[in-house]
């Protein structure tokens, strides 16, 4: 019997030992740039470093730390991620340093297939990995020594937005939760731009298509910003290439800077939907969206549905929210959509003054009293 029992105590040894070097050459293959490279400089009110941490799928996600400085004890934490297509060098680490300025310890991450995160082919998507990321995002949080584990809340940015309430639909543990300038990538991915392609017809043509390019080249790349920028582009399109085709918002890593995402990257999503539960969230959730956004339509849609049950663009009609008291809808006046991802400028190119039009001390308010 004790043979046996010894047998299996190194058995049990040898397989946590392979466990544990497999998590580290998961770890070593990941190539995390240690210098400085964000569109961002650093504040001098935190500290800084690049972490990693594993998702329930087997991926590795690269991440940036930010804790801020002269504090002691356990703090409340925000996992922070978006836009989609982005990575945490963009708008996200922006967002969460500013946290961490305001006293909360904040992790910025690059997504499954994305940035510095691990996951082939690179640039794709599911409803089911993204929502995931953020849980992952919660689970190396809450095992910090310096981290309140009850005292955890998330920041979608963009597409992220809808993935975040996704999360919160899914996990309670996230206590607070922000959307800023909010896509329902599923709802857009199915029905086009304000529902004008929700049919089945266009839905068909659109299957057809994508199956046809799975045989022809399921590896070619399309999505970023369009560069050259056409003179007749709409508003929005000429917003997205201020930010992510000049010096204010470029970076190497940013599939949105560059080549963009796979063609059939986001195949699932439109065949999906997100947030059919956010009207059961429970947790705080503040929407917050400008007053001149093209998307802002996704965000108010989905703040009602989450506090009425019901809403433009959801076929469901669901039950009011149990808790709609800690729900906010926050219109930014004068904001566009990528106003949102840095402040915005007075001019295009990043050129100007800032409008600082996100209210940073606002979000640390909300955090701060949700985070309980």
């Amino acid at each position: 019997m004790m043979k046996r029992g010894l047998i299996t105590v190194v058995f049990m040894s040898l397989l946590l030992m392979a466990c544990n070097q497999n998590e580290k050459n998961m770890n070593s293959n990941l190539k995390l740039t240690q210098e400085w490279d964000k569109v961002f400089p650093l504040s001098e009110k935190v500290n800084h470093r690049k972490v990693t941490f594993e998702t329930q799928y087997g991926l590795t996600l690269a991440a940036d730390l930010y804790e801020p400085k002269g504090t002691e004890g356990k703090l409340p934490a925000i996992a922070v991620s978006g836009p989609f297509g982005a990575t945490k060098e963009q708008s996200s680490g922006l967002y969460a340093m500013r946290m961490a300025e305001r006293g909360f310890v904040a992790l910025a991450f690059d997504p499954s297939y994305t940035g510095e995160s691990s996951g082939e082919p690179r640039r794709t998507a599911s409803p089911d990995i993204n929502t995931e990321d953020f849980m992952a995002a919660v689970d190396f949080l809450s095992k910090l020594e310096n981290i309140d584990a009850g005292k955890i809340g998330i920041i979608g940015i963009c597409g992220w937005g809808g993935i975040a309430l996704n999360a919160a639909a899914a996990d309670a543990r996230i206590k607070a939760t922000v959307a800023s300038t909010m896509y329902d990538m599923t709802r857009v991915s199915g029905n086009g731009y304000y529902d004008s392609e929700d049919k089945e017809e266009s839905r068909h043509a659109a299957r057809e298509a994508i199956a046809k390019q799975r045989l022809a080249d399921p590896t070619a790349m399309a999505g970023g910003v369009v560069d050259p920028l056409p003179e007749d582009a709409p508003q929005f399109v000429k917003d997205y290439f201020d930010y992510y085709k000049t010096p204010r918002g470029y970076h190497a890593r940013s599939g949105n800077s560059n080549d963009g995402w796979r063609v059939i990257g986001t195949q699932a999503y439109a065949n999906a939907r997100f947030l059919y539960y956010i009207n059961e969230i429970r947790s705080a959730v503040l929407v917050m969206h400008g007053e001149k956004a093209h998307s802002r339509y996704f965000g108010e849609a989905a703040y009602k549905y989450m506090v009425e049950g019901k809403a433009e663009g959801y076929n469901t009609v669901g039950k009011p929210n149990p808790n709609p008291e800690n729900k906010e809808l926050l219109i930014i006046p004068g904001a566009s959509h990528c106003d949102l991802y840095d402040g915005g400028y007075t001019e295009l190119v990043g050129k100007g003054e800032p409008k600082n039009l996100i209210p940073w001390d606002k979000l640390a308010d909300f955090f701060k009293t949700n985070l309980k």
